[in-house]
């Protein structure tokens, strides 16, 4: 038989359908070592063993086995008495198990048993130190970025910090600056007003008042802010100086050279915010060469400038007299 007729006979073979002398021929050639044949049968036998699960039991008729007893000739009988017995062969599917003793593993399967168990506790291993040193990976990468952001917290804070410092330096410089100017203004003023006491004393007048003490007083207190104050141009040898205290919230006007009042007119002092607000009314009698006005000025830091104008008797509620006195914050 041809190597395609063996390969058509293996489905038969497979279900048990072969002549005895067929049988042997294909069972010879699978032991010959055919990996095609053998595949092919092992995947017949595998549908062949459910092919009763799919059947229906019958129950034969009863005059078969009759019928077939008599269908035998006696020439028939004779032959199967005279003949040897012939050497049974392999069943279907007996064949596997002398190819491959199921109880008698050989040592190459046994080291590659071993060999797949080593190789999986290995992967098992690693894949565990992998995940470990992922985990802690993960967490150094968050402990480092939240370290990273308190740093740039702090690095904010101090540069905040820093900029406010260096605002409070610059703060205190100024204010040093105009302390300064102003002992040089009252130095100069106490001045004029000696020598104009001197002149007023040759000629007999009456002795002049001195606020100058408390003003000198007011100068030396830290929490005083000091403005100078100049004349106009109708009023040049005028000067002045406002000073205010932030916790009290008094407003000093110190003025120096103005005229005396006129008969119906006074000075007023004015804020300038948006418009004109008044602050108080003082008048300046002859022979005073200076004077100090008081008045309460919670609203100091708003203001824009201080002027001081002459106005009617009484003042006015919108500015509009002469100004002696001008005062443009820093």
């Amino acid at each position: 038989m041809t190597h395609e007729e063996l390969e058509d006979a293996v489905p038969l073979y497979a279900v048990g359908a072969l002549e005895r002398t067929e049988r042997q021929v294909l069972e010879a050639h699978l032991l010959s070592g055919c990996l095609a044949c053998h595949a092919s049968l092992k995947e017949h036998q595998s549908v062949a063993v459910l092919l009763p699960f799919s059947l229906t039991l019958t129950q034969p008729p009863r005059a078969i086995k009759a019928k077939i007893m008599a269908a035998r000739t006696p020439a028939a009988a004779a032959e199967s008495v005279t003949q040897p017995p012939n050497k049974p062969s392999l069943e279907p599917g007996e064949w596997m198990n002398h190819l491959f003793p199921p109880d008698e593993p050989s040592p190459a399967s046994l080291f590659a048993w071993v060999t797949g168990v080593v190789l999986l506790a290995l992967l098992a291993g690693g894949g565990y130190f992998a995940w470990d040193s992922y985990t802690r990976i993960a967490e150094d990468t968050t402990k480092l970025a939240q370290l990273q952001t308190e740093l740039d917290r702090t690095r904010s804070t101090l540069a905040e910090r820093e900029r406010s410092l260096t605002a409070s330096r610059e703060d205190i410089q100024r204010r040093t600056s105009d302390v300064a100017a102003l002992k040089d203004q009252l130095i100069q003023r106490e001045a004029e007003l000696d020598d104009a006491q001197a002149q007023l004393a040759l000629r007999g007048g009456p002795p002049l008042r001195a606020p100058q003490d408390e003003l000198g007083l007011l100068l030396r207190t830290p929490d005083v802010k000091a403005i100078p104050m100049a004349g106009t141009t109708m009023a040049k040898p005028v000067a002045g100086m406002l000073l205010f205290d932030a916790r009290t919230k008094k407003a000093w006007l110190y003025a120096v050279n103005l005229p005396a009042c006129p008969d119906g007119a006074t000075y007023q002092v004015w804020a300038i915010y948006e418009k004109p607000v008044s602050v108080g009314l003082f008048c300046v009698n002859n022979g005073d060469t200076s004077h100090l006005f008081v008045t309460p000025l919670p609203n100091f830091k708003s203001a824009k400038q201080f002027v001081v104008s002459l106005e009617p008797v009484g003042g006015r509620s919108e500015l509009s007299g002469p100004v002696y006195l001008s005062s443009q914050l820093p």
